[in-house]
């Protein structure tokens, strides 16, 4: 497997080695080409440091770190990654072709109007004449996500891209930033909405004191392995599914079921079957990404 992100033992002190402080404390981390990466923590967890760290804006004080198998300094490799920063900064007096064109350049596209077009008609923006000045926040972020996206880069490293994003357009980021993974970029992702996060990422890592406290898949993190939440058909029998062991869960038709591991489970769907149910859908049962991450949060400390 290759790897976009590699991160061995990396550590960035702001400081003195006497003092000073310490925003990355040792961090192993390895990202997929192709996946979809989120990196969630609380403010002053290390998140802003680490992807600074990608961009080759700061130095780590040690470990190492390669970027699409090189070093994040190498011109070569920074042509190749995309940036949506969360404090972006436009140029007011310019509309969003002649912006997007100027990134064009910088990235080194040849005959970059088709492809601005292209761009800005994705985030929805095509024959937008007014000024970046008059554009909202909302019209601000899209713009620069159409600046990322230019060129088609391996690597999107995006920083609260759906930030004053109505929840439309949110939906429109997401079909996007699929589209991308579907080509075979990476997605690098770092949001305070964590429901933005789990629809979009497949692998999630908590940052907590500049540590990686925990990393892994959504279910990994997020299931218990045990409960699994079900749908049944309407005209279920709700007392013989009671009798059955089935628990309704808070959300409306829906129930929940405890099974240890496949044989047991297989067990509790032949008991729903014998009630007369007919099954519609078997999920596991994930708790929210908050609750992970509060306990994580929390264990760090």
């Amino acid at each position: 497997m290759t790897f976009a992100i590699e991160a061995v033992a990396l550590r960035k002190r702001y400081g003195g080695l006497g003092g000073g402080r310490e925003a990355l404390a040792g961090i192993d981390l390895q990202v997929p080409r192709g996946s979809g990466f989120g990196l969630i923590g609380l403010n002053g967890a290390g998140k802003t440091t680490f992807i600074k760290s990608l961009l080759s804006v700061v130095r780590p004080t040690s470990g190492h770190l390669r970027v699409l198998g090189g070093d994040p300094s190498d011109p070569a490799i920074r042509a190749r990654i995309g940036y949506l920063p969360e404090r972006l900064q436009l140029p007011h007096a310019w509309r969003a072709t002649e912006f997007l064109a100027s990134i064009a350049r910088l990235k080194g596209l040849g005959r970059p109007g088709p492809e601005v077009e292209r761009q800005l008609a994705r985030v929805g923006l095509a024959g937008e004449a007014k000024r970046i000045g008059a554009f909202s926040k909302g019209m601000k972020q899209r713009l620069g996500l159409a600046a990322a996206l230019l060129g088609g880069p391996e690597l999107l490293i995006l920083d609260e891209p759906t930030d004053g994003i109505d929840p439309l357009g949110r939906a429109e980021v997401r079909r996007l930033l699929s589209e991308e993974l579907a080509r075979g970029a990476t997605v690098f992702l770092n949001s305070h909405l964590l429901s933005e996060t789990v629809r979009i990422c497949d692998r999630i890592g908590i940052l907590a004191k500049g540590r990686l406290v925990r990393e892994g898949s959504l279910d990994s993190l997020c299931g218990s392995g045990t409960r699994h939440r079900l749908r049944f058909a309407a005209g279920a029998d709700r007392e013989r599914l009671l009798d059955a062991g089935f628990l309704p869960s808070a959300e409306d038709g829906a129930w929940s079921c405890e099974a240890a591991d496949p044989e047991s489970l297989g067990a509790r769907l032949d008991a729903a079957r014998a009630t007369g149910a007919l099954l519609l859908e078997l999920a596991p049962e994930l708790r929210d990404l908050e609750d992970v991450l509060a306990e994580a949060v929390e264990a760090a400390a």
